[in-house]
């Protein structure tokens, strides 16, 4: 007999003819006698395509239909975005743009989900099985019976033998990702070449370094060792294409002790006093590279941890990018502000451009 913790309530304890002692814990006993019990498979109900073959020859129009449809909606999609181009900047296009493509691609993978599911509801074998696990370890009984599986699966499918719903499916998997190729092309420069595009930003020769964003020059008194300021060129707010010519000039400006600093032969001059700068643009995948480590002098890209090395001229000790960031040339004007010696040397950004 026994009490429980709540007020002294009897407990009966189970007795031993229901108790099953597993092997193993000689502490660990199980309770079966209340066990749930397999309810089996419930009465098998057919189909009505099962039952009526004009039912299942409709079902399979509407399959191989809405496939079709898909492909429709994936033409459409490229279609709207030759047809209503955004370049004229007004919201307004952009809108109606983004609703006609968006309508395409939606109606494209709503139409390969609905013939899909309805192929499977409708038309697939129906019936009831159990699959049995089996140990993790494939033996050549068991790769056999893969194969038989996947034959199987294709037979109960129908995937060889209606050849309207697959070649229908097909064509609307490869029509689907048509859209996405386009617009995707979409995103790079259509009638310029990028090579030339990320060869020059507008630095040039005379031009201050500002603070971003709010603008203001930068003396040289102002960059004391260990700090990091985020550059701009001068007079960038004022430009038509701002954004752009920022995703290219944006710069990352540091002062280290000048001993720390190791140039190479020709870049002795392109630092003041151990002020440097350099493009802030990853050259893996265009991130921005914006995390600076003040002990070990190392910039880090947030997106796929690429380090670069400053003390070395921002060589890459780590990380997918292949070369070192871009440095900008810099010196003092008469002032006292710091200003670009010329354009970086080399093209910023990401290293998947053709470079010559």
């Amino acid at each position: 007999m026994a009490l429980d913790d709540n007020g002294g309530t009897e407990i009966t304890p189970a007795a031993s003819s229901a108790v099953d002692h597993r092997p193993g814990d000689p502490g660990t006993a199980v309770i079966v006698q209340d066990a749930v019990e397999n309810p089996g498979f419930s009465p098998h109900r057919a189909r009505i395509t099962d039952k009526d073959p004009r039912k299942q020859r409709r079902a399979e129009r509407t399959i191989y239909t809405l496939f079709y449809v898909s492909i429709v909606g994936s033409i459409w999609a490229i279609a709207a975005y030759i047809a209503f181009p955004i370049e004229s900047g007004k919201i307004s296009d952009v809108r109606f743009s983004t609703l006609a493509i968006g309508l395409g691609m939606a109606l494209a993978l709503l139409a390969i989900g609905f013939g899909a599911v309805h192929w499977a509801k409708a038309l697939m074998v129906d019936k009831e099985g159990i699959d049995l696990r089996h140990p993790v370890h494939g033996s050549v009984e068991t790769r056999e019976r893969a194969v038989e599986i996947f034959k199987e699966a294709d037979a109960e499918s129908g995937f060889g033998r209606r050849t309207l719903i697959r070649n229908s499916l097909i064509g609307a998997l490869v029509a689907f990702p048509l859209p996405a190729i386009v617009l995707f092309r979409g995103l790079g420069p259509m009638n310029q070449d990028p090579v030339q595009l990320l060869s020059h930003t507008m630095w040039k020769k005379g031009m201050r370094l500002t603070r971003d964003p709010s603008g203001t020059p930068i003396k040289a008194s102002d960059v004391t060792i260990g700090s990091v300021f985020h550059v701009m060129p001068e007079g960038i707010n004022d430009k038509e294409n701002a954004l752009d010519e920022k995703a290219k000039a944006a710069v990352l400006l540091m002062r280290l002790d000048p001993k720390d600093l190791h140039p190479t032969h020709g870049r002795a001059g392109w630092a003041y006093d151990g002020i440097v700068a350099y493009s802030k643009i990853c050259t893996h995948v265009g991130c921005p590279v914006a995390l600076y480590e003040q002990q070990t002098h190392h910039l880090l890209c947030p997106c796929h941890q690429s380090q670069f090395d400053i003390t070395h001229e921002a060589r890459v000790i780590f990380g997918p990018a292949s070369r070192p960031l871009p440095q900008l040339p810099i010196e003092v004007d008469a002032d006292g502000y710091l200003v670009a010696q010329s354009d970086f040397h080399e093209p910023v950004g990401p290293s998947f451009w053709e470079r010559h």
